[in-house]
């Protein structure tokens, strides 16, 4: 039987140790279900496409899913028009470049992220250009949003991921929060929709 690959792509000041993605690593150990991979992100994002681009081709012979969150989720929707694989976003980050302009002030980029990492404008430029990409196979796509985001405005996403034909699944959540705090309760719907959608 061929098994089931997860990459989880962590979002923007978090890692591979992320509580959301210890908690999906967990659960899919305690049920034989898949393997999670946690890759650090912490890096210009060039090269983050350019590392899960690898770890896609390197995982082919297996079923390779995504699940992203925030800045994850900006990756893994440029991931799945790519490889067609099926992912699920939650409260995914439509504009991040604009996200951080906004956040930080343009005053403040370059800003030092990690130890290793510092964000810059050509990197915003990088973000830009990833966003171009063209939104494929939003069938494949479970969107995850609730409106107590006090990070991103959800309707955004809403927009996006129903905009197209066939459009991605989409649940939005009353109240909760930028983080889904709930999203270990998520994690058997999750599952399902993974299995099924590849």
């Amino acid at each position: 039987m061929v098994r089931m690959q997860i990459i989880y792509l962590h979002g923007f000041r978090s890692g591979p140790m992320s509580k959301k993605g210890q908690q999906l690593k967990q659960y899919c150990a305690n049920y034989h279900l898949a393997q999670v991979h946690l890759p650090d992100l912490n890096q210009p994002p060039a090269q983050v496409i350019q590392q899960l681009s690898q770890l896609i081709k390197n995982l082919s012979h297996d079923k390779v899913v995504l699940v992203g969150s925030s800045l994850g989720g900006f990756y893994t929707t440029y991931l799945v028009a790519k490889y067609a694989c099926a992912a699920v976003l939650i409260n995914p980050a439509m504009q991040p470049w604009q996200l951080f302009e906004d956040l930080f002030g343009i005053e403040q980029i370059p800003l030092k992220v990690t130890e290793s990492w510092t964000l810059d404008a050509d990197q915003l430029q990088q973000l830009q250009s990833i966003a171009e990409t063209k939104l494929q196979h939003a069938d494949k796509i479970l969107v995850l949003l609730q409106q107590g985001d006090e990070v991103l405005d959800y309707r955004q996403a809403q927009r996006y991921y129903s905009a197209t034909h066939p459009s991605s699944l989409i649940l939005t959540d009353a109240g909760g929060n930028h983080a889904m705090d709930d999203f270990e309760e998520k994690l058997p719907f999750i599952l399902e929709f993974l299995s099924t959608a590849i």
